[in-house]
Parts: structure tokens; C-alpha cells; sequence
């Protein structure tokens, strides 16, 4: 039990420099919210800051436990596997202390806490993710996987699909200014997601560089077009004249990069992975798995 709470060591007890790197990544910010709560640089309501600081992180690292797999498979980094636990179990637990936070803001007033979250509706969506998370979180270990079986633990981690999906919907709805980032995400997931669907429906023979570059381009496409869309309805534009006035100011750099071409750059970087690791030898074999950990085993 000691054993599996050591998360700088392996499997096999070796010291793992990238459990190591995970750990630290995972933990930096802790330490940055920290070291600005102590200079005063959290603003004028510190627990709001904090409460989204934490839910931000949530998602980032939920986006990251997703892309274990295209990294995997496509860039070959087999290794990755053993830090995907760890990945998803912080998203967990950055989630719950989002939520704490939340009900610290309230003066821990539990009955006000219960009231908000179900008559607000972002609150209610991030708080069914929340569950969601947790239920992943608990059963995020051997144990579980060897009492629920392999079968039956992978359909239920594919829940973490839906988790994902529920944060970014909880984080469009509660961005109330700029939506570039959270368009982003959803664009980064929609690709992420893609992928899954490419491979489970083709095989991953046919994760070839050049269908990964295409998958790149259409879901980038759909990003532009899921932007424009939305900026449109959120100024009342009317929507086929909006979007070629849209699409005129993409290559305008002064405005800032679209999310849109933050996906394919991310896209295409796989695809050019995956062309180099091809060049360079013939591809083995991944093992099977599942959304978060290890199908076989868990790491």
C-alpha cells in the first residue's frame, strides 16, 4: 500500500525521472497560487481567483490525460502510460478543490452551496463532471480494475469522456468576456476525441501521418467555423454575412492567433511524429487501454 503512494518510483521500485518531471508539473501550480497568496497577488477576492486558478488546471489536466493516448500511438511514446493515472487522478483532485473553494466562498454555507448548484445551470453541468471525476478517481487503481474486470472498468472510464465534455461546457458557460480560450479546448478535445473515433473505426492502421494531417485540418475547420459561429450569435450578427468577414481577419495576426490554428499546429505536430518514427524504424504494437489508465494495468 505504502509502495503504490511513492509516485516518483515505477512498477518495479526504480526512481522514474518522468514520474518525477509528472510530479512536478502537476504540482507547480499549488505552488505558484501559493507563492501568490503570499505576496498579496491573488486581486481583490482571493478565493474567487483561487477558484478559478484550480478549475482551469482541472481541465488542462484532463485534456492531458486524453492526449496520453495520440502520444502514445502515434509519437510512439509508450512510457507516457505509466503517468496517466496520475495525470487524471490531479484533474480529480484540482476539480474537488475547485469545488471547496467554491463553498469556502460561500462562508461554508452548505444549504446556500446546494441552492446555487441547482439553480444555476453551469453550476449543476461542472458539478455532475465533479462526480464524475471522483467516481474515476476512486477506481483509478489495481485493485478496482482487477474487482470490476478489465471489460468493465475500461467502459466505465470511458466516462471521462463525458467529464471533459461536461468541464468544457461549464467553462464556456462561466466565461463571461474573451472565448478564445475555452474554443480552444473544445477544439483540442474535438480533435482528441476524432482520433478515438478514427481509430476505433478504421484500426489504428489507419492512423497513417497523412490521415492524422487531414484529421488535423477538418477538425481545425470545424474549430474556425464553431468560433465564428458563436461570436456571431453572441453579438446578434447576422450569421452568413458575419462569418466571410470572420474568416477575412484569420490571417490578421494583430487581433491574435484563432484557437483554430492552435489545432492544426497541435495536429500536425502529431502527424509529424508519427512520419518521423516511421522514417526512423517500423512501428510496434501498442498495448490495449483505456481512456485514463492502462487497460491491462494501471500506472
Amino acid at each position: 500500500m505504502l509502495d503504490a503512494l511513492v509516485l516518483w518510483r515505477d512498477r518495479r521500485g526504480r526512481l522514474s525521472g518522468l514520474r518525477i518531471a509528472t510530479l512536478a508539473i502537476l504540482l507547480w501550480p499549488v505552488l505558484l497560487m501559493a507563492i501568490d497568496a503570499g505576496r498579496g497577488a491573488l486581486g481583490g477576492r482571493p478565493l474567487n481567483e483561487l477558484i478559478h486558478r484550480t478549475g482551469w488546471w482541472a481541465l488542462v489536466f484532463l485534456l492531458a490525460s486524453l492526449a496520453v493516448t495520440p502520444l502514445r500511438r502515434s509519437a510512439r511514446l509508450a512510457k507516457l502510460v505509466d503517468v496517466r493515472r496520475m495525470i487524471g487522478v490531479a484533474a480529480c483532485l484540482y476539480a474537488v478543490a475547485h469545488v471547496l473553494l467554491f463553498v469556502a466562498d460561500l462562508k461554508f454555507d452548505l444549504l446556500k452551496a446546494v441552492v446555487e448548484i441547482a439553480s444555476r445551470l453551469y453550476l449543476t453541468i461542472g458539478f455532475v463532471a465533479l462526480i464524475a471525476l471522483v467516481v474515476l478517481g476512486a477506481t483509478s487503481n489495481d485493485a478496482m480494475v482487477k474487482r470490476l474486470g478489465g471489460l468493465r472498468w475500461r467502459r466505465l472510464h470511458q466516462a471521462s469522456y463525458v467529464a471533459t465534455l461536461l468541464a468544457l461546457i461549464h467553462f464556456f458557460q462561466q466565461t463571461k468576456a474573451d472565448v478564445s480560450v475555452p474554443t480552444l479546448y473544445a477544439g483540442l478535445f474535438g480533435w482528441l476525441m476524432a482520433y478515438r473515433l478514427l481509430a476505433a473505426w478504421r484500426g489504428e492502421a489507419a492512423l497513417t501521418p497523412l490521415a492524422l494531417a487531414a484529421l488535423a485540418l477538418v477538425v481545425s475547420a470545424l474549430t474556425f467555423l464553431g468560433e465564428g459561429i458563436g461570436i456571431a450569435l453572441a453579438f446578434r450578427q447576422p450569421l452568413f454575412e458575419f462569418l466571410p468577414q470572420y474568416a477575412a481577419t484569420l490571417t490578421d495576426v494583430s487581433i491574435g492567433l484563432r484557437p483554430g490554428w492552435s489545432v492544426l499546429a497541435a495536429g500536425l505536430a502529431v502527424a509529424a511524429l508519427d512520419a518521423l518514427r516511421r522514417i526512423g524504424g517500423r512501428p510496434k504494437p501498442a498495448p490495449a487501454e483505456g481512456p485514463i489508465g492502462g487497460a491491462r494495468r494501471l500506472s
